[in-house]
């Protein structure tokens, strides 16, 4: 088990004028935690370590990380080396049309072209993801629930195709969908509103929001977001990933520097990258790095011409979707204050799923939102919808409104999805005149705690933050990835397996996502088919 560590102790640096819309903090240098010299060696500082530690975090910040036993490492080593081997085995036999090849392949009149499709580079889907593919893309055909039906299909040709049948797999558990307040659902208050708005509006909008696509129901989505999280201003988006991948390059450009978790979604890297700033990599939740790098940003400036960064973009996540953890937010805005960057907070799985009221890992360690200067979102998981947010001061979203591709070219969010939106949040907040919203983040807690301690009691090894509701279990061999994916949907279980490229190729996993839907019963009913 794993606490908070401390902040090494660090001078602090200057921060020029920022630029592409973001405008400078007020906020001046925190003062040395304790340290009486700045580059004195941290044995000197341990007691005053301690002390600011305890002073960041108002409750216990607990994390769980068992390293992989050598014998599980060396076997899962042996399991990827066999599967390889027959690999190629395989292509050479595909290469003398022994056995049939499916995969794409260039025309014969174009085999002196440069290749459209690298055979070697899709090694790994032809013969290790193929073998295990019926377990993902599983069609359903109901609400994604506690409870769901998917539909059966069967594969004549080792999955490379899929038939579907005519049978449905009735009251499969619902393990994996990111429906953590239990609003996908289609009787209530919020489907009732929906169902009122499409009679109204209709479901398209066909325009962006800079031309006819900007409705009302857009102005008090967004107003209804910025008062949910305690912000000057918010501004909504039709799609999560373009949310991060088309926003970051309109706030970061050449001569900027991101400092990016090394566990960061998709989405993040690849808006790091369109953005044309200078990338590095911290280790995951790692404080002491995350310093490392801001000093040596301060210290030596941009490459070659040691000039001073023009800002300095440290990005995180809330919720780590993959490990299960929490970021040590407290200590990245200390960083940040004492550096004078800025911190874009990717709230995606934490917001609705952590803090006393739902308002994301901000409430969860009792922060102020105006410490975060872009808070993000999205509207997919807790609130049953789709899209995302930016939210923060008004000249930031105001800059976005021009600045953004996400709002210049993309079609506005279709009515009845934002009605989901509002409802579901006015639900959360108690504006609806009852206490569902609270309660349903009262349960989701209470399953989350529940479901982790009996994981760990019946001996299984389980990572993240106690208060996650992304719960991965360790299988590490990749013979276990399908194996535990099929027998668990023999049993009515639906769960999500994951492994290799999307983890460390000796650390595949299950990943639980636990709702405030899930009853008592369904959860003891899971547990003793997992055991």
């Amino acid at each position: 088990m794993t606490e908070s560590p401390a902040t090494k102790p660090a001078g602090g640096g200057g921060g020029q004028r920022a630029r592409n819309g973001l405008k400078p903090e007020r906020n001046g240098l925190l003062k040395s935690f304790g340290c009486k010299h700045e580059l004195q060696p941290t044995h000197n500082c341990q007691p005053e370590e301690e002390e600011v530690r305890s002073s960041l975090y108002r409750r216990p910040f607990v994390e769980s990380y068992e390293e992989t036993p050598m014998l599980v490492a060396v076997l899962t080593y042996v399991g990827y080396g066999i599967l390889t081997i027959f690999g190629y085995l395989r292509d050479f036999l595909r290469h003398w049309k022994i056995e049939r090849c499916h995969i794409a392949r260039e025309r014969e009149e174009q085999k002196n072209f440069v290749p459209l499709y690298q055979d070697f580079e899709n090694f790994y889907n032809r013969n290790l993801y193929m073998r295990i593919r019926d377990n993902w893309n599983r069609p359903v055909c109901s609400v994604p629930g506690p409870r769901m039906d998917l539909k059966q299909r069967v594969s004549h040709d080792y999955n490379w195709t899929f038939e579907y049948t005519d049978q449905v797999i009735r009251d499969v558990i619902n393990l994996g969908s990111y429906n953590y307040l239990g609003f996908a659902e289609n009787t209530g208050p919020c489907t009732d509103a929906v169902a009122k708005v499409t009679l109204q509006y209709g479901v398209g909008v066909a325009s962006t929001r800079q031309e006819m696509g900007n409705l009302d129901k857009h102005e008090v989505l967004e107003e209804l977001t910025a008062s949910f999280l305690g912000v000057e201003a918010a501004m909504a988006f039709g799609m999560g990933f373009a949310t991060n991948s088309m926003n970051i390059p309109a706030l970061v450009g050449k001569g900027c520097l991101i400092l990016s978790d090394e566990l960061n979604h998709a989405s993040l890297v690849l808006g790091a990258r369109l953005s044309g700033a200078t990338i590095r990599v911290f280790k995951h939740n790692n404080m002491q790095n995350l310093e490392k790098l801001l000093r040596e940003a301060i210290v030596h400036g941009q490459p070659r011409t040691h000039r001073p960064w023009k800002k300095i973009l440290i990005v995180v996540e809330g919720i780590y979707s993959m490990e299960g953890s929490i970021v040590r937010l407290p200590e990245v805005i200390a960083l940040k204050k004492r550096y004078r960057a800025y911190v874009y907070l990717d709230e995606a799985h934490s917001i609705g799923a952590l803090g006393s009221r739902g308002r994301g890992v901000v409430d969860y360690f009792g922060l102020d939102p105006c410490d975060v200067d872009v808070m993000m979102g999205t509207f997919t998981k807790s609130f049953g919808a789709a899209g995302g947010y930016i939210a923060g001061k008004r000249e930031l979203i105001e800059y976005l409104r021009t600045h953004s591709h996400s709002v210049v070219y993309a079609t506005s969010m279709s009515p009845p999805v934002v009605e989901q939106i509002i409802a579901s949040m006015k639900c959360i907040m108690g504006e609806d005149g009852t206490t569902v919203g609270q309660e349903r983040i009262r349960q989701l807690a209470e399953n989350t705690v529940y479901f982790r301690k009996r994981l760990r009691e019946m001996g299984f090894t389980v990572y993240g933050n106690q208060d996650s509701p992304v719960i991965p279990m360790m299988l590490y061999m990749p013979s276990k990835i399908g194996a535990f994916g099929r027998e668990m949907l023999k049993r009515n279980i639906g769960v999500v397996v994951v492994g290799f490229p999307a983890t460390p190729i000796i650390e595949s996993r299950v990943r639980f996502c636990i709702s405030s839907a899930h009853t008592k019963h369904l959860l003891d009913k899971a547990l003793s088919v997992i055991s």
